[in-house]
């Protein structure tokens, strides 16, 4: 698989984990990096793990009824270095009882990853926020601008 792939897999899979509420994993995908988003900065697992548990409202069913959209994704990759950075935008979506179907939050994210021991991970996630709508019924407190 290209490296290209291989890091657009990591950047939708980030997507795939919060959408399914498995915010353990979500920890594991970012062990290695420091997250940089509305809560701060964070490093490690279980800090990252904890951030999204305390601020991610989850239903009945595990999930947090969203879908990250991640699109316009740009990759810029040194092979001879093992790093490489990205950029792209997110929108996610929500549905729930009394919500209809729409974008509750748009922003961005700049990565940046390692490859070690032939593994790429990420290193770095930066997560700017643009537009916020109803978030109500997805965050337990309102997002910092």
């Amino acid at each position: 698989m290209s490296t290209h792939r291989i890091l657009e897999n990591l950047i939708y899979r980030y997507a795939d984990l919060v959408d399914r509420g498995d915010f353990a994993g979500l920890g594991e995908l970012l062990a290695d990096a420091t997250f940089f988003g509305g809560g701060g900065e964070l490093k490690g697992c279980k800090a990252i793990e904890d951030m999204f548990r305390a601020l991610v409202i989850v239903y009945d069913d595990g999930t947090p009824k969203t879908k990250h959209i991640t699109t316009n994704v740009i990759l810029e990759v040194d092979e001879d270095a093992g790093t490489a950075r990205s950029q792209s935008y997110v929108t996610v979506l929500q549905a729930v009882d009394g919500l209809s179907l729409q974008p509750v939050v748009a922003g961005r994210y700049e990565d940046r990853f390692l490859r070690r021991n032939a593994q790429w991970r990420f290193a770095e996630r930066r997560f700017t926020l643009d537009l916020v709508g109803d978030v109500g019924r997805h965050l337990r407190r309102p997002v910092a601008r």
